[in-house]
């Protein structure tokens, strides 16, 4: 063992070694990389990585699964030769992070080795490792014990005892408030849902908002919750409930909605004490939600906030950082300029001249329809350019939908239940100043108009729905539509309740879709909608990550990962620069792997390594993100960098095509990771810079002006004369032009978002 591994760990028990892979991987690399004469400090951080980049491989005859690579890893004899140094580098922490997570393999001795040598690694995994979920966990026993070794480990065992306790607490409560309504089926759950969104979430004045932003409340939040309660339901209801009969929909519409619509004397008693039940159950779901983002994962993932213990019971939060709590806020505030930015795009293309005249639709419906076509032209823009995704795209049954059909489908869904549900719900509340009193015209006018469902939720069968929206899909090629184009897109938006299901109560591990990206909820035969979520929901994000979540290993994603390369290839070949794809290294540096984009101008060379991922909500999400994706893609580019270096001086083919003389090789070398998400943004990664997709775009388009909703698009509000002029003579990025040092500066000094 290290000078500096203190006292030794006992020999872990040879547990379970997976198939096809003995203990002895870890073991083997090791002596490998130490025989190579290499470092064995060193060494032992590359077998680190290995464990965290996922080795062993998969082999011809078995797929290991994380857990036979847990057994395999916290078996082997390699342990004995990290010290406290090697456990308190990252990879070292992330390895401890991933032991005190899993249960396959309990290292006798280690937990109190790393609290007498290394307290402060320790408590920074057991923060990392998500515990306050698994309060019975071996680990968490391990941690006990050892918790009077040091003072620093007792202190994060209090914390945690705490937040366990809390949690326990709001975990009971919402169990209080689910009892009452566990006999209600999923699409009951959805009534009483529906009825909680018009009373609280849509607004009842058509220049006011929903009562819980007035009481300061946020509707996301509710939503959020609603989505959790939805996959509860799905855990625990009876299978046969998920298949909409007539029969048994009408049954539940008599007893969950025709009370409060259409009522008789002492009709609606229950429905009111279920109503009550309901929004119980919201509030305990939001305060779980709540507690568990601002409290556990604020003290797993937040470093720039500390928990100490108030009376040895209380946990305080103190910011310690507060530039680091300020980059999570701006980097959010960026998220919520881009689909701005996209916009305006969209708007100027539409304003051209072959867009300017084209009628959509029908004369009555026009505007609207063609603010849908922009909307839907500013995500297609935006999943092409910055997702790679192609003309068309696979749904879950296997069949081809058209991508911009797909998107204005979805839009055209929005403006319709906005115009023909919201606005008149909204207007009639106004007028009677009662939510129930509107809610009911707006049921009853829609029977007595030619028997419409203006429901607070719909449904109808998939036929009927094809039917109904076929005419969304004409274009040149199909003047009246095409029923097939329509079936494969409203597959693409559906959310399948039988199958969600299944798995869900099969335990079996996958990503639940939330409301907001696929929308069309199939319930057997019928498909249910929800206008207050169809009518306000973001369709861009739906888009985003309805394909780069739910459907990340869709055949067409290799593809798109290469227009997402070749996009930035043809930006980059604008500006002057000398560019090389997807550059495979000679054999003798085969290890670096493929090159993604290589580009060299004004003596700068810059190598992108490209990551095309989905949109986050969480600081779980984006510690994942940084410490597995982001992670990896540092250790590679320094490979590849590396690997260039080397050739420049030797490959005259290679920096020909570069633009390089090799008796004038390049001073300044930039290995950037260029990532789609905005998680980590202007971070360093094995020190190498991250940058959002989305800012090299604009940074080498030099478009930043459309950042900040220069025509009002977003606001509302028409532009000032100032901004008009402000729009026409903008300042330029590169006002004494195109250099490399400069775009290096603009990048590098975030000066895209400068007036954010």
């Amino acid at each position: 063992m290290p000078d500096d591994a203190g006292d030794p760990i006992a020999q872990p028990a040879r547990l379970g070694a997976s198939a096809g892979h003995s203990p002895d991987y870890f073991d083997r690399l090791y002596r490998r990389l130490v025989g190579e004469g290499g470092e064995p400090h060193d060494a032992r951080r590359v077998v680190l990585e290995a464990y965290l980049d996922g080795k062993p491989s998969a082999t011809q005859r078995h797929k290991p699964t994380r857990a036979d690579r847990d057994r395999c890893f916290w078996s082997s004899a390699f342990l004995g030769q990290c010290g406290s140094g090697d456990w308190s580098t990252e990879p070292g922490i992330l390895a401890l992070t991933r032991y005190l997570s899993q249960s396959e393999v309990l290292v006798d001795g280690l937990v109190a080795y790393l609290a007498r040598s290394t307290p402060k690694a320790l408590v920074v995994a057991m923060r990392r490792a998500r515990l306050v979920r698994s309060p019975g966990s071996p680990q968490v026993d391990a941690l006990r014990a050892a918790r009077k070794l040091d003072p620093l480990v007792d202190e994060a065992c209090r914390i945690h005892d705490v937040l366990v306790g809390a949690h326990r607490e709001r975990e009971v409560e919402l169990a209080r408030w689910q009892g009452p309504l566990e006999n209600l089926s999923a699409f009951e759950l959805l009534l009483l849902a529906s009825l909680y969104a018009y009373e609280r979430l849509v607004p009842h004045k058509m220049t006011g908002q929903p009562a819980v932003a007035e009481g300061g409340g946020r509707v996301d939040t509710h939503w959020d919750a609603i989505n959790d309660l939805l996959i509860w339901k799905l855990k625990t209801t009876p299978r046969a409930t998920l298949r909409l009969a007539d029969e048994a929909m009408g049954r539940s519409l008599k007893r969950y909605l025709s009370p409060l619509l259409f009522p008789a004397p002492g009709q609606s008693l229950e429905l009111l004490t279920q109503l009550d039940a309901f929004a119980r159950l919201v509030a305990a779901q939001i305060e779980l939600n709540e507690f568990l983002s601002r409290s556990v994962d604020a003290y797993c993932f937040d470093d720039s906030v500390r928990f100490v213990l108030v009376d040895d019971y209380q946990p305080h939060l103190e910011e310690i950082d507060t530039a680091a709590s300020t980059k999570w806020f701006r980097d959010g505030k960026k998220l919520e300029r881009l689909p701005g930015y996209w916009l305006h795009r969209a708007f100027y293309e539409f304003a051209a001249p072959d867009l300017a005249f084209v009628r959509i639709g029908r004369p009555e419906n026009e505007s609207e329809n063609t603010l849908a076509y922009i909307r839907a032209l500013a995500t297609r823009f935006r999943l092409r350019e910055v997702y790679g995704v192609g003309d068309l795209v696979t749904n879950a049954t296997g069949e081809s939908a058209n991508m911009f059909q797909a998107l204005l489908y979805l839009e055209l869904t929005a403006r319709f239940f906005m115009l023909d549900f919201i606005v008149p719900f909204v207007e009639g509340a106004e007028q009677s100043g009662d939510w129930v009193v509107s809610l009911r015209r707006l049921a009853l006018g829609g029977l007595l108009n030619g028997e419409q469902n203006r429901f607070p939720l719909t449904w109808s069968s998939r036929s009927a729905k094809i039917d109904r929206t076929t005419g969304w899909t004409v274009t040149s090629e199909q003047p009246t539509g095409s029923a097939r184009m329509a079936a494969a897109i409203l597959d693409f938006w559906t959310y399948d309740m039988l199958s969600e299901a299944d798995r869900l109560q099969r335990d079996e591990p996958g990503l639940a879709p939330r409301l907001i990206e696929r929308p069309y909820l199939k319930f057997g035969p019928q498909l249910v909608q929800l206008p207050w979520v169809a009518g306000y929901q973001d369709n861009d994000m739906a888009a985003i990550n309805n394909l780069r979540r739910l459907a990340a290993r869709r055949g067409e994603a290799a593809a798109e990962t290469r227009r997402i390369e070749s996009h930035l290839a043809k930006l980059l070949q604008i500006r002057g620069f000398s560019v090389l794809l997807n550059w495979q290294p000679p054999e003798e540096r085969r290890d670096a792997g493929e090159v993604d984009v290589i580009a060299g101008l004004d003596g700068h060379l810059f190598v992108f390594e490209i990551k095309s991922t989905y949109v986050r909500r969480s600081r779980h999400e984006a510690w994942l993100h940084a410490t597995t994706t982001l992670r990896k893609a540092g250790l590679q580019l320094g490979r590849k960098v590396d690997a260039l270096k080397a050739l420049q001086e030797t490959d005259a083919e290679l920096c020909a095509t570069l633009g390089f003389d090799r008796a004038a090789l390049p001073a300044c070398v930039h290995g950037w990771i260029v990532d789609t998400s905005i998680e980590s943004d202007h971070e360093r990664f094995n020190g190498f810079l991250k940058v959002s997709l989305e800012e090299m775009i604009v940074a080498l388009r030099d478009d930043r002006s459309l950042l900040n909703d220069p025509e009002g698009l977003i606001s509302g509000q028409p532009p000032s004369e100032t901004t008009l002029i402000d729009l026409k003579t903008r300042a330029r990025l590169y006002s004494a032009g195109f250099t490399a040092e400069r775009f290096v500066s603009v990048v590098e000094g975030e000066l895209v978002w400068e007036q954010l």
